[in-house]
């Protein structure tokens, strides 16, 4: 297989704008992302899709492969078959989030690892969830996973709802998973998933993965138990840096 890694990256984020920009530890979040990914030596190539002239610009300057694309994606994956369209020599494509500067290449390596299955269309990642405020919080969304080890369903609610307990316990009667947002696609998948309209699941969760498994779609799940680190927010990046 032929894998190109592409990391989205846009400046005109409504809750941390010029974050792909921000200085971590004396580099740029969008760098640290691009190293990271460039020691998976499963990727043929990793390249950073954009819509601004300044970040485009700053991966030139430290050396990465930037590519310009337009300011009318609403979405990662929209920004990805963008570039991928241009690209058919690659059989998968892994979308990276740039917002998780100590991804670690081993996450990138266990996603690529789903395709070895000729039939995966779609794949991402799961972690087990730990503790009560992570399970009750609407802002990191769980999966659902049946016994192909296929994603049934993505809820910002814990679900299954377990009957008879309170929510504090219910980690102790069920095992609960949080996505892990990278996603890996089939070139030609990326493609079809990218003209889907927007489902009903989709619009009530705010989850994109919704409309793909709406309209039949089967998302490959691989369990990881390496922690992600997410920067949505400045007080993120304030939490952030506290832990390294």
């Amino acid at each position: 297989m032929k894998i190109l890694g592409i990391i989205p990256a846009r400046y005109a984020s409504t809750r941390f704008p010029g974050k792909p920009l921000v200085a971590i530890d004396g580099k740029s979040m969008i760098q640290r992302v691009y190293e990271q990914a460039r020691k998976c030596d499963q990727l043929s190539e990793v390249v950073v899709a954009t819509d601004d002239a300044r970040i485009y610009d700053h991966v030139i300057g430290f050396g990465g492969m930037p590519v310009m694309t337009s300011s009318d994606h609403q979405s990662g994956t929209d920004r990805c078959a963008e570039v991928a369209l241009k690209h058919p020599e690659y059989n998968v494509i892994i979308n990276i989030q740039g917002d998780e500067p100590y991804i670690d290449p081993e996450q990138i390596s266990k996603l690529i690892s789903c395709f070895n299955d000729e039939g995966t269309q779609i794949a991402t990642l799961v972690k087990k969830m730990q503790g009560v405020e992570e399970l009750l919080n609407f802002n990191s969304p769980k999966v659902i996973i049946n016994k192909r080890s296929e994603a049934i369903y993505f809820s910002r609610t814990a679900l299954p709802h377990v009957r008879g307990q309170e929510p504090k316990e219910w980690l102790s009667h069920f095992t609960y998973f949080k996505h892990i947002g990278i996603y890996g696609y089939r070139a030609d998948v990326l493609q079809q998933i990218t003209k889907l309209p927007v489902s009903s699941l989709e619009k009530a969760e705010s989850l994109e993965q919704l409309r793909w498994i709406e309209n039949g779609y089967k998302i490959k799940v691989a369990e990881t138990e390496l922690e992600t680190y997410a920067i949505d927010t400045p007080e993120d990046l304030e939490r952030l840096n506290s832990n390294f």
